[in-house]
């Protein structure tokens, strides 16, 4: 395990190993919680013991028909979602369900990277209108 974390992390490791079936797993300490990688692309957080998967437009209906609740986090007193949802309990019971759920977040996690610019890139070079319309 490629890890900045420690073994002491518990649930963390386990987590970590058992998405190997999907791709080389990074572990990283992160908000009082962890973020994973997979092939070194964002694709999960691990907060007070749960794993949280990314979603998108794409693939948020298949958490939420299983009734898996987002991430949330204060945010200026009000609740604020960066686009991850809870793994169902299967992903830790089945190395193919944690597959299929891993490679929903990394295909989530790659669409989401390919809509930001570069550094250095503007919106307009990529071809958005960036002006605003007038109210």
């Amino acid at each position: 395990m490629n890890s900045s974390a420690t073994r002491g992390d518990g649930f963390a490791g386990f987590v970590v190993e058992q998405m190997a079936v999907a791709g080389r797993p990074r572990l990283r300490r992160m908000f009082g919680g962890h973020g994973i990688y997979l092939d070194d692309v964002f694709v999960a957080i691990i907060a007070d013991e749960r794993l949280y998967l990314k979603a998108d437009e794409q693939t948020r209906q298949r958490f939420e028909a299983q009734g898996l609740r987002a991430f949330t986090y204060a945010r200026n007193g009000k609740p604020f979602s960066l686009g991850y949802y809870e793994a169902p309990a299967e992903v830790f019971e089945s190395p193919a369900e944690m597959a299929q759920w891993a490679r929903l977040a990394i295909s989530a996690a790659l669409r989401a990277q390919s809509r930001k610019p570069a550094p250095g890139e503007s919106l307009a070079s990529r071809g958005k209108d960036t002006r605003r319309t007038p109210r």
